[in-house]
């Protein structure tokens, strides 16, 4: 996966708009294409329900260019889903809830408030302790949550979440209060148990529970590994996409193939990938 850092640098030399006067362009944008008499059609039937899901692939999309390292899209992606932001605060507005600058001063404030050692009082910054700061990011934001009205170790881990990234984050936050396995060979047992119970499953209701039993397992057992489970399954996805393309160009009737023909041309393309030894070339 290409790394921000190795995009091309920006020419030195070009001019950049200015921020402010750009971003005040896209809210009276926003604001024109919400107007109730003389605004778009599609932008003004939206509301908060109808944009979400624009708004979480706009994210997507971001982390796809990203991924791909091309830094023009990269950009246009930003934009994207800074018009996201811009549209549900608009919608905010004429709601009367707040606007965008609320949410531009709710955000910087959050900023200042969790690295005091930036913008608060020097001679209580911490960074001589090795895991000082990431302790006082997680007491920051567990105040924020109290102070939010939480009640649990687990709340404000967001519904909306993908399953996978969802899976991590509870076990992360029951980990904070030491509620998690100390190595990973409690994980890596409990893999093996629920894949015993899914073998074991009679209806497809206990089939649904002990799948995601199994799913939840390996997330625990990759995490113990200090592994991201989100960043493994993606590098898996482009992986097989990756395999399974080629096995397509070698072979254009590969649909009608056996399976054991196709699981040879799965280990051919395996041997010709970079850092493999054994070339095998195409017959």
């Amino acid at each position: 996966m290409t790394s921000v850092t190795d995009f091309p640098r920006k020419n030195p030399d070009r001019s950049t708009p200015d921020p402010v006067d750009q971003l005040q362009r896209l809210l009276t944008i926003m604001a024109r294409l919400r107007d109730p008499a003389t605004g778009c059609e599609w932008d003004r039937a939206q509301s908060f329900e109808t944009i979400a899901p624009y708004t979480i692939e706009e994210a997507y999309e971001v982390a796809d260019a990203i991924g791909r390292g091309d830094v023009g899209d990269l950009r246009s992606e930003l934009g994207d889903l800074l018009f996201q932001v811009v549209f549900h605060a608009r919608m905010a507005e004429e709601a009367g809830h707040f606007a965008f600058g609320d949410v531009a001063c709710a955000i910087a404030t959050k900023m200042e408030q969790r690295h005091p050692h930036i913008f608060g009082n020097p001679s209580d910054d911490l960074t001589s302790v090795p895991t000082g700061r990431e302790q006082r990011w997680e007491a920051i934001k567990a105040a924020e949550r109290v102070e939010a009205g939480a009640t649990s170790a687990l709340d404000g881990v967001a519904l909306a979440l993908p399953a996978l990234m969802r899976a991590e984050k509870l076990q992360k936050r029951a980990a904070r209060v030491g509620f998690d396995w100390p190595d990973p060979t409690g994980p890596a047992a409990k893999v093996v148990e629920e894949m015993s119970e899914l073998a074991e499953a009679r209806t497809q209701a206990e089939r649904i529970e002990e799948a995601g039993d199994l799913l939840f397992a390996a997330v625990n057992l990759v995490r113990a590994n200090g592994v991201a489970p989100e960043d493994a399954l993606r590098a898996a996805n482009a992986k097989f996409e990756r395999r399974f393309r080629a096995m397509e160009a070698l072979d254009p009737a590969f649909a009608n193939l056996t399976l054991d023909q196709q699981e040879t041309l799965w280990q051919r393309v395996k041997a010709l990938e970079p850092g493999v030894s054994t070339q095998i070339t195409q017959g």
